[in-house]
């Protein structure tokens, strides 16, 4: 950090930058929530079915608490599609939702209207 800079941004620094190449490689898509089920070895976990346009997985959501099972079921979601699976707490995770934490707000992103499952997100 150089003396001009005042305090080091939240959002990073400089070194965090990747390019438009690196971003391009992730694959953001739209899902639908099928099924919500509680993690059987976390309290704060979902596990979570989603419809990706033609493609069921699972993935495991750190959003109980947060939301419901009846306030995700049938849900569109945002998800990261293209991660590489992740083990968490005994359980395979094949994605990544997103959401936005604001203190102990947690809001999960989506689209505004109706979009097919697999849409991509631009």
């Amino acid at each position: 950090m150089n003396s001009d800079s005042g305090s080091e941004s939240e959002a990073g620094t400089e070194t965090d930058l990747i390019t438009i190449d690196d971003f391009s490689r992730v694959q953001l898509r739209t899902a639908l929530v099928l099924e919500v089920e509680p993690h059987p070895d976390a309290d704060r976990l979902w596990l979570l079915t989603i419809d990706g346009g033609g493609e069921t997985r699972q993935i495991v959501a750190g959003v109980r608490g947060h939301y419901s099972e009846d306030e995700l079921k049938g849900r569109t979601i945002v998800v990261v599609w293209n991660l590489q699976p992740a083990t968490i707490r005994g359980v395979e995770s094949r994605g990544m939702l997103l959401a936005v934490q604001d203190g102990d707000v947690i809001s999960l992103l989506g689209p505004d209207g109706n979009v097919a499952p697999g849409s991509q997100v631009r």
